[in-house]
């Protein structure tokens, strides 16, 4: 099973964790990661302000992969619904494709429908199955309690993703954590934004809603919060200290991403998924477990 590997413009400068787990996860679940230098931004961050740029961004990635015969696995979450996105509205919108396309040629590409973008842990639910990651399984995290952050863009909009889970009330993340043994904790604003779209405008609002969620997940007696992608870890990770400091409060709660887990019940050791990177130590976690970083 082979994949190009999307890293977007997030993890490879600050969620480097996220993408040490998921490589290490892939290789032992039998998927190969191609590895295209070529690709660029999404095309997330100027799409509210142009979206014609952004879909240009967009459709050069696509057809970049569309010129190697390759599907895409993205670890973002805008990454995905982005990509998927342009993907589709340019495939349905032959004016639009001809109007993209212009500006492709200029250096030398060309959109192509036909390119497949799937989300990493949809490739694990959907390619890999839970029976086959479960016969995999070396290590029972059942000693865990966790709670899991989808993130807007995972499930939404839903007709991007073909049905593809309920967006409204999803279980595809709880049941791939729940396949590791550990106890999935759910609590009261699950499908809340984690406020990482308003940060660079309005930073207060943005760690307001990030509170919001922590004292939900803190409420409940766990062990860390799961998330998939890395722009609500910094959300809930990297700015967690400064809305303790902001708004008075503590928490020091560990934010895993999902590779990280599954890595652990895989067998995998914490350095080869990049626990040392971790901006909150999740010391606890793997004590419990018998493991150090």
């Amino acid at each position: 099973m082979k994949y190009a590997l999307f890293l977007g413009c997030t993890i490879p400068v600050r969620a480097q964790n996220y993408e040490l787990s998921a490589r290490e996860v892939a290789k032992r679940l039998g998927i190969d990661f191609l590895d295209i230098p070529e690709f660029s931004c999404c095309g997330f961050p100027v799409k509210s302000s142009n979206h014609e740029a952004s879909l240009v961004i967009a459709a050069r990635n696509l057809a970049i992969a569309s010129e190697k015969k390759e599907k895409i696995c993205t670890l973002c979450n805008a990454c995905t619904s982005v990509l998927t996105e342009a993907n589709k509205e340019l495939t349905k919108n032959k004016e639009l494709r001809e109007k993209i396309n212009k500006e492709l040629a200029k250096i030398d590409k060309e959109f192509k429908p036909g390119v497949e973008i799937k989300h990493f842990s949809r490739i694990l639910y959907e390619d890999i199955g839970l029976d086959a990651i479960r016969e995999k399984i070396k290590t029972d995290l059942s000693k865990l309690r966790m709670s899991i952050h989808y993130g807007c863009h995972y499930l939404r909009p839903a007709e991007l993703y073909d049905g593809f889970d309920d967006a409204e009330n999803p279980s595809t993340v709880e049941n791939l954590v729940a396949v590791t043994g550990a106890a999935v904790v759910d609590y009261k604003n699950k499908l809340e934004c984690c406020g990482g779209a308003i940060l660079g405008v309005e930073e207060k609002i943005a760690l307001s809603m990030a509170k919001q969620k922590l004292d939900q997940v803190t409420s409940n007696t766990v062990d860390a919060l799961v998330t998939i992608c890395p722009f609500c870890s910094i959300m809930y990770e990297d700015n967690q200290k400064k809305i303790e400091t902001t708004f008075n409060t503590s928490y020091n709660l560990p934010v895993l991403y999902y590779p990280q887990v599954l890595g652990l019940a895989l067998g995998a050791d914490t350095k080869q998924l990049g626990f040392r990177l971790n901006k909150i130590r999740p010391t606890a976690v793997l004590e419990k477990l018998g493991v150090t970083l």
